[in-house]
């Protein structure tokens, strides 16, 4: 059986449409939303809104860890808006989600990344479609397990919740041939970005369950230029799926 996994979207629908040629099925990992593009400033719905310079200096902010004046920059920007930001916000939302989920391949398994909006996936998912947050989906007689969203940061990203909310959702799971999350378990090389030159959060209820249960693989998304793309812990196989929107190729699982 041919599977073929794709994560961090962001945006990428061209690409997106054609990901599951030749597969016996898709698993999408999730962040389908661009908001800030840190490769190309002029990208994403913070650039839309406010420009490519404004962009660059909200960038610029963040980048350099000045958490709290990229949030105050961002309340300006968002206060020069008519009325309140969410409108503005849930409008390019949607507008990419429309095109992303026309693009998305079928049969697909999805599950959310910590920058979308679990809320608003059922207006938009297909036929074909299937979405799982800590739950199990028998694909052609293999059991995958499937845990979405991230932990909390200092970013504040959409879809990030408690540790003990995310445990919990690893612990629905149970034992699986492969485990699907969007974040990485918690070791430092597979979490530490050598682009954006920092530590991503990964989850130690993750590494538990590997140490645990012992899963064939567990593969996952979120750091994007990761120090470690795949590791062995015991018997499984940890790997890091790749930044779709950088690559436009998925990972290719033969199991």
């Amino acid at each position: 059986m041919r599977i073929h996994v794709v994560s961090d979207v962001h945006g990428r629908a061209e690409a997106l449409r054609h990901a599951g040629d030749g597969a016996d099925a898709l698993v999408c990992l999730g962040d389908l939303i661009l908001f800030v593009d840190y490769s190309d400033h002029g990208r994403g719905i913070f650039a839309d809104l406010f420009g490519a310079e404004n962009a660059d200096h909200f960038i610029a902010l963040r980048t350099a860890k000045r958490f709290d004046e990229a949030r105050d920059f961002s309340r300006r920007m968002w206060s020069s808006l008519d009325g309140d930001a969410w409108p503005h916000i849930e409008k390019a939302v949607r507008r990419q989600y429309a095109e992303l989920f026309d693009a998305m391949p079928t049969p697909a398994y999805l599950t959310y990344g910590n920058v979308d909006v679990p809320r608003m996936w059922g207006d938009f998912v297909r036929p074909g479609h299937t979405v799982l947050d800590g739950e199990v989906a028998d694909i052609g007689g293999v059991r995958f397990g499937f845990v979405g969203g991230g932990l909390r940061t200092v970013y504040r990203t959409p879809n990030e919740v408690d540790d003990e909310e995310f445990a919990a959702k690893v612990a629905a799971v149970g034992a699986v041939d492969v485990l699907c999350c969007h974040i990485p378990p918690a070791v430092p090389e597979l979490l530490y970005d050598t682009v954006a030159r920092r530590f991503e959060r990964g989850s130690e209820a993750v590494l538990e369950a590997i140490r645990a249960t012992s899963p064939r693989y567990v593969l996952f998304g979120h750091v994007h230029q990761p120090l470690a793309r795949r590791m062995r812990i015991g018997r499984t196989e940890c790997i890091n799926v790749g930044h779709f929107r950088a690559s436009g190729k998925p990972y290719v699982l033969n199991i």
